[in-house]
């Protein structure tokens, strides 16, 4: 089940995010009206070199000033407010969500190439594991997820992302098999720069989890498709590996595949699945991925989950279905069916 649904401008004109909750809101069958969620890139011009610490409380008068106290040993804070929301008759307001816009001190991270995404990432994993009561969800520059434990259309409506313009956006409606439904489980799932949807089930979770833990990542949501964002991060960024073999490591081709290809790309390919087999995922699924640059989506290497791609102009559509797409944009010019395994890599000009 699941439905997701995603869109780049690739010249980079902003949308605002009325078309994709009426897109999303054509899966509605696809979920159980427990957990929907957008995000969208661009919208906080103003505050574009600092770090979106989007963050949920439970209680504010425990919780935020533990998180604000920890924030402001590691760097700056330069805003921060309550979300803006609206109340919904069929969504209960369970958490209360917060933004920060963050500036690390890159000084205090020795050691790395990237102190400032390095200190981003230990708060988000110190927040999630030692604060109870608190959730950071989204902690990209000028990117921002909204989600909750509701339909998809009472989710828009409670964070009015009509409001908000993007030149990417990212949508899901989720239907939980094997966790609950609750405003954490609910996607996209964002660390950093990075943003996934995803519609299937990862059975290599177990696998994938103790790998990417291993390299100081914490799980702590309840559901496979936090692992893929970690992995993501890990291969991408700190690993430097492109989209193209990101998409590689995670849904490689099939031994006997391996085995038939030229020598140059045999060779390539053995490595990957040799380098990263505890990041291979295994089961079916579809995802899209973004970031700042574009988005890319893939399924598993059989395709048990539906993938469909449209582009109009200068916009690229990953989406479950047509349907959704053309309720964003009725008159496509090319649509298609990627094949398994096939990324579908849209990226800002």
């Amino acid at each position: 089940m699941c439905g997701i649904i995603s869109v780049v401008d690739r010249a980079g004109n902003l949308m605002d995010g009325s078309k994709i909750k009426r897109a999303l809101s054509l899966m509605d069958e696809r979920g159980s009206g427990e957990g929907a969620g957008y995000a969208a890139y661009g919208i906080y011009p103003e505050y574009a070199d600092c770090y979106a610490l989007h963050i949920f409380f439970d209680n504010i008068v425990e919780t935020k000033s533990v998180v604000e106290a920890l924030l402001r040993t590691w760097g700056t804070v330069v805003h921060d407010e309550e979300i803006p929301t609206y109340e919904q008759p069929n969504l209960k307001k369970i958490h209360t969500p917060w933004r920060y816009f963050f500036k690390p001190d890159a000084a205090l991270m020795s050691g790395t190439s990237s102190p400032e995404e390095d200190i981003v990432t230990y708060l988000v994993m110190k927040v999630n594991t030692t604060v109870p009561g608190a959730l950071i969800y989204s902690s990209g520059k000028n990117i921002g997820v909204f989600k909750a434990a509701g339909w998809p259309e009472d989710v828009a409506d409670f964070y009015r992302i009509q409001d908000y313009e993007g030149y990417i956006w990212l949508a899901h409606n989720r239907y939980p098999t094997n966790t609950k439904g609750w405003w954490g489980g609910a996607h996209p799932f964002n660390l950093l720069d990075w943003s996934v949807i995803h519609n299937g089930e990862i059975t290599s979770y177990g696998t994938n989890r103790r790998y990417i833990e291993s390299f100081g990542y914490k799980c702590t949501m309840f559901t496979d498709t936090e692992v893929v964002a970690y992995l993501v991060d890990l291969l991408a960024r700190r690993h430097g590996l492109d989209k193209e073999m990101t998409v590689r490591a995670l849904a490689p081709p099939f031994w006997d595949e391996i085995d038939v290809m030229p020598e140059k790309e045999a060779t390539l390919n053995r490595a990957i699945r040799l380098t990263y087999g505890s990041a291979m995922m295994n089961g079916p699924f579809a995802i899209v991925v973004a970031n700042h640059d574009g988005i890319v989506g893939f399924t598993d290497r059989i395709k048990l989950r539906p993938l469909i791609a449209a582009e109009k102009g200068d916009r690229l559509y990953i989406s479950s279905e047509e349907a959704a797409i053309r309720r964003m944009e009725p008159e496509l010019d090319r649509v298609w069916m990627p094949r398994a395994g096939e990324p579908v890599i849209g990226r800002v000009y």
